[in-house]
């Protein structure tokens, strides 16, 4: 791989922190981080993925250098829990790493989501997150919308109410930082003339761009933007596909072939050349699959690379409704 990297000395692996560091907040934080989703496994597999491998991962993540780690009380499967998973695995946690946590959905015992929470049910998901992570507080909790409505043609719902919510969570200290996730352009400066907020989580990648007002409006405020489906996902039976899908295919392969990277590589890298402040927090099952993602953070394209992969155009239907 043709790439600037910053080796890790216990590994000789590459470490997060080649892909740079941005503040959230007062806290540090590598660019390359880690998705916890996919540590309980997806919803159609049928075999319960196994827990000393998510162990595994979680552990590995931390030796390569990965400090922020995004999950939720609603990522779980019968038999597993994301946020049991993480406090199982990294603690007494490491002082650097920062766990960033997301509230609003909810899912009952048989997996079946709930109706979005109301204002005044947030504390109690806010201390649900608390207790399953074994802290005092939170480091960084988002704000998890319901379902856009970009392209629909109608206005976007007032977050006020439950951002005020999570801002007075945050004035008595059970959340350091705030963000917001699943939004609109609107819905951001409605939040920001409430509370700080120093993240914002979208769909976007790629061949997945409908947020690009929304990427270059966080950076103008300083806002971190975190992307999920960055690599994408597909969804076996339900018709949502978050890509990646054919679009653009020969010239990714071709930008990969010249790194000796892979194609899931070449695009997180794109994804983070896209600001300073876009971060990625790619998820697995995997530590081979950790170890590469990890690695594309050293991953530097050229000029001539970003242009090619910039004027690529998603097909139609091909990213993830929200």
């Amino acid at each position: 791989m043709t790439t600037d990297t910053k080796t890790n000395t216990m590994t000789g692996t590459a470490d997060a922190a080649a892909a740079g560091t941005w503040q959230l907040g007062d806290l540090t934080i590598n660019r390359m981080g880690f998705g916890a989703m996919r540590l309980v496994g997806m919803p159609w597999e049928k075999t319960p993925r196994s827990r000393d491998a998510a162990i595994a991962v979680l552990r590995r993540a931390v030796e390569l250098g990965v400090n922020h780690i995004d999950t939720a009380a609603f990522y779980f499967a019968p038999l597993r829990s994301s946020n049991e998973l993480i406090s199982t695995a990294l603690q007494p946690y490491p002082d650097d790493l920062v766990i960033t946590t997301k509230v609003g959905p909810a899912r009952s015992r048989d997996g079946e989501m709930a109706p979005m929470a109301r204002p005044d049910q947030l504390r109690a998901q806010v201390e649900e997150n608390i207790r399953q992570l074994g802290r005092d507080h939170l480091d960084v909790v988002n704000l998890r919308w319901g379902t856009s409505m970009a392209g629909q043609g109608r206005e976007p719902e007032s977050v006020a109410e439950h951002f005020g919510a999570l801002a007075e969570l945050r004035e008595a200290g059970l959340i350091r930082h705030l963000g917001i996730s699943n939004i609109l352009p609107e819905q951001l400066t409605e939040a920001m003339s409430i509370a700080p907020v120093v993240c914002v989580q979208n769909q976007y990648g790629l061949t997945s761009r409908e947020d690009d007002a929304l990427v270059d409006l966080c950076g103008e405020h300083g806002v971190a933007f975190v992307p999920f489906f960055a690599v994408g996902a597909a969804v076996p039976g339900a018709g949502l596909v978050g890509g990646p899908d054919e679009t653009g295919q020969a010239e990714v392969a071709a930008v990969a072939r010249a790194h000796g990277a892979t194609e899931a590589q070449v695009r997180l890298a794109w994804t983070l050349h896209r600001g300073a402040h876009v971060l990625a927090i790619p998820g697995t099952g995997s530590v081979a699959h950790l170890e590469e993602n990890v690695a594309a953070g050293a991953l530097r394209l050229s000029e001539d690379e970003l242009a090619l992969l910039d004027g690529l155009v998603p097909a139609a239907g091909a990213s993830m409704p929200r």
